[in-house]
């Protein structure tokens, strides 16, 4: 049975997921539902950096603000049809899930990306070098060579900005990041959102900026059902006109502010559906 207590997940989703959360997240709370005062984040890739980033202490205006600026020097990217598939492929795999996130893992390693200490910059600049909150986050990655998951917090000797790299690590496409001597993907690669490490809490909110996945049982909706009839849960997802607004690459910076500003206009419309869940 689900105890007293809110939850907020933040599921993966790109750079444009990243500036959507926020966006979403900030016209909320002008809104008067004002999510961050959850008493557990989970944050999943892109979930990751912007749970990081609202735990920092930084008003969700300035957030939202840096995500209207334009892309800068950050080097765009594309997950390609044979990253979707192979994403496919280990989500399908028959029997054991650690072995078909071991094989996606085992291609991340060999892959040809920018190098690590390049890519921990780029989180770096994102999030700082800030220590853990004191709110209780949950940041998910898994372990390259054997499929393992970890779920990262603050007890977990491991920095902030590892963590979140680790989580943000897309296989193919960025580099696995080292944590005590295990390289490790991200974290998306087990579920696009992880909703499940929400057990316990009798309000969830999730905000998944992707919702699909290869099984139905790793699809955000799903999991939130999972959790029981105790749990008063909602799930909230792009919009037609923030689906355009993201456009069809995530990874492309240039499609940051009107992710953003997409964000904080469907705020208006779910306001009225999540203020009674939350407050």
């Amino acid at each position: 049975m689900a105890v007293a207590g809110k939850a907020l997940v933040l599921g993966g989703g790109g750079v444009t997921g990243v500036a959507w959360e926020i966006g979403l997240l900030h016209g909320l709370a002008e809104r008067g539902v004002d999510l961050t005062d959850a008493g557990l984040f989970v944050g999943t890739s892109a979930g990751s950096s912007v749970a990081a980033q609202v735990l920092s202490g930084v008003p969700l205006n300035d957030l939202f603000e840096a995500q209207l600026a334009g892309p800068g020097t950050e080097v765009a990217a594309r997950m390609g049809l044979g990253g979707l598939l192979a994403f496919a492929v280990a989500g399908l795999w028959p029997g054991d899930p650690a072995r078909g996130r071991a094989w996606l893992g085992r291609r991340a390693l060999r892959a040809r990306t920018m190098p690590e200490a390049q890519r921990r910059e780029v989180i770096a600049r994102r999030i700082s070098e800030g220590a853990w909150p004191a709110t209780d986050l949950r940041i998910v990655a898994v372990e390259a060579p054997t499929g393992r998951v970890r779920v990262f917090d603050a007890s977990s000797g491991v920095p902030l900005i590892d963590a979140v790299a680790a989580s943000c690590a897309v296989p193919l496409t960025w580099p696995p990041v080292t944590i005590g001597g295990v390289r490790h993907i991200d974290g998306g690669v087990r579920s696009v959102a992880n909703v499940d490490l929400a057990a316990g809490n009798d309000r969830v909110v999730v905000i998944a900026p992707v919702t699909a996945a290869a099984r139905r049982s790793g699809r955000p909706a799903a999991q939130l059902a999972a959790l029981g009839p105790d749990v008063r849960g909602a799930l909230v997802s792009p919009d037609r006109a923030a689906r355009a607004a993201i456009g069809r690459n995530v990874l492309d910076p240039a499609r940051r502010r009107p992710a953003a500003e997409a964000g904080y206009a469907q705020a208006a419309r779910e306001a009225g559906r999540l203020r009674p869940l939350w407050t």
